[in-house]
């Protein structure tokens, strides 16, 4: 039975083409190892410890990308329902789903295999290391997607609880583990000593068995004393696998029968803005909320505040608050400059891909241009509702950017032109990402691939050419160009840079809306009643 699922996604041509981009992404984050060794000659065990953690957060991407992606699509699809009602059980469908999905990943992550043996053989690696570089990444990328995956299957209710819960556990960490960080034991002397004792043990337990510290400690440290908690923390994730992969299962079919039967009623009395002028502008903002990820920007936004409120402190930084979470900011991502590069792309993000109008599959997109291209909505009507959904989920991000630039203004870091350079690239970067996400909407072209390099592959080609020293390639990127405003000297290169990424974005615009509709409309023609293998 399940052989059929590893078939189909064998023909599909689509998860094909993903499965060939994660391929070759994957390989790319094995430019840290020449990286690494550009320049002087490296520290003990850079290479490992810079390959190690990179493969394991390209790991977590491509689980979120392979599995999570494809489960939290899947019950969007009216035709999942003739699956729910053949003799096979919805638990099975999901767990072969499951299957593939894991399988993809193990091939994305043995992808690599031929690299770490070369770098074995030339001593960098042993044995054990690469073993671990193997298994980590694909065990948390696993871990991540099945994760997402049970969190959308989850009803709303479940999700708003367990949203209130991750928020409060992101303030304890942002208490904790940012603003006591190594003043923390001094705290705990002001409470009792058996809570004191108790919290400095649940703090060290959480700081020392999390994947990222497990592979920092194995690079650098003692492999023989990492390797206990590397077995157990490994043990840990393949047991929360087993258990969210179950839940989701059981809540497969329910899912589908809240978004497609269930009535939806809300009994909150929250306000609701009003459909207006511009219905296809409302829809797509209610569609893109529905999963807002608020979760990613009270993280993000919350260190980032506490980061601006040190800032505008400098010296005067309270001696019982700690510094060194900030300071590997500063001296790790570039400060100001690179943390708000990095808020700037997530807020471009849902401008690339589109999340307010795309359809997960080619039939359910032609379900629903079968009924818009019948009403008098032009691609002026579609450039609007994409810009609405875009700008509403990803706002947050850049108005958290604007903080952090206000912040080193105030402290002397950045001065206004370096502000002005910097709001003006950022508002380009926008543009052109959203300009080249519509085109691929009107256009027909799946976005995911053109997505992930935008948002991806551009800004590890920036921290590529900045370590290499290389400025002026740095400002010819769009993320760069926002990084080289607040990071280096002016140049002439800059303002050259910067308008040419306006007009690219603008012509890019103007021809999308000259020649969307017609593109759209023909694509929906080439493709109504396509069977595919999705």
């Amino acid at each position: 039975m399940f052989g059929s699922f590893f078939r189909i996604a064998a023909q599909s041509h689509g998860r094909r083409r993903v499965l060939r981009l994660a391929i070759w992404l994957h390989l790319s984050l094995y430019a840290v190892v020449p990286l690494s060794l550009w320049g002087s000659a490296p520290g003990p065990n850079v290479v490992i410890r810079n390959l190690g953690m990179t493969l394991l957060l390209g790991g977590i991407i491509e689980g979120a990308l392979l599995i999570g992606w494809r489960l939290t699509q899947l019950p969007r699809s009216q035709s999942l329902e003739f699956l729910l009602v053949s003799p096979m059980q919805p638990t099975k469908v999901f767990y072969a789903e499951v299957l593939v999905g894991i399988t993809r990943v193990a091939w994305v992550t043995l992808s690599g295999l031929p690299i770490l043996l070369l770098l074995s053989l030339n001593r960098h690696l042993s044995g054990m290391d690469v073993l671990v570089l193997l298994i980590m990444p694909w065990t948390w990328g696993v871990f991540t997607g099945v994760g997402l995956t049970m969190w959308a299957y989850e009803p709303i209710a479940v999700r708003r609880w367990l949203e209130r819960l991750i928020f409060l556990a992101i303030m304890t960490y942002l208490v904790l583990g940012v603003l006591a960080a190594e003043r923390l034991p001094y705290w705990l002397t002001l409470l009792p000593e058996d809570i004191g004792a108790f919290l400095m043990n649940l703090f060290r337990g959480l700081h020392f068995n999390n994947p990222f510290s497990v592979m920092e400690f194995w690079c650098i440290g003692s492999q023989k004393q990492t390797w206990p908690r590397m077995v157990g923390l490994e043990l840990f994730a393949l047991v929360a696998v087993l258990f969210m992969t179950v839940r989701a299962a059981s809540r497969l079919k329910g899912h589908f029968q809240d978004r497609h039967y269930r009535q939806k009623e809300d009994k909150s009395a929250r306000y609701r803005e009003s459909i207006g002028d511009r219905p296809l502008s409302w829809w797509s903002v209610k569609r893109v909320m529905e999963y807002a990820g608020r979760v990613n920007l009270y993280l993000a936004g919350g260190f980032s505040l506490l980061y601006a409120m040190y800032l505008i402190a400098g010296e005067s930084w309270p001696s019982w608050l700690g510094r060194g979470a900030f300071q590997v900011v500063e001296i790790g991502l570039g400060g100001v400059a690179g943390m708000s590069t990095g808020l700037v792309v997530l807020a471009a993000v849902p401008a690339a891909f589109q999340y307010g109008l795309w359809d997960s599959s080619v039939q359910d997109r032609c379900k629903r241009l079968e009924l818009i291209l019948m009403t008098e909505l032009d691609a002026y009507d579609f450039l609007l509702a994409a810009w609405a959904a875009a700008w509403r989920r990803g706002r947050g991000y850049a108005f958290t950017a604007l903080i952090l630039w206000l912040a080193g203004w105030w402290s002397g870091q950045l001065h206004a032109m370096q502000i002005g350079l910097a709001l003006f690239n950022a508002a380009g970067m926008l543009l052109v990402y959203f300009a080249l996400g519509y085109w691929s909407f009107m256009s027909g072209v799946v976005g995911t691939g053109l997505g992930s390099f935008l948002t991806l592959g551009l800004p590890l080609a920036v921290a590529v050419f900045h370590f290499m020293e290389q400025p002026w390639l740095v400002m010819c990127l769009p993320p760069g160009g926002v990084f080289a405003a607040l990071r280096y000297p002016f140049s002439p290169v800059q303002p050259v840079a910067s308008f040419g990424l306006w007009l690219l974005g603008i012509a890019l615009l103007r021809y999308s809306i000259r020649t969307g509709e017609r593109q759209l409309r023909r694509w929906f023609d080439l493709n109504l009643g396509r069977k595919a293998a999705e």
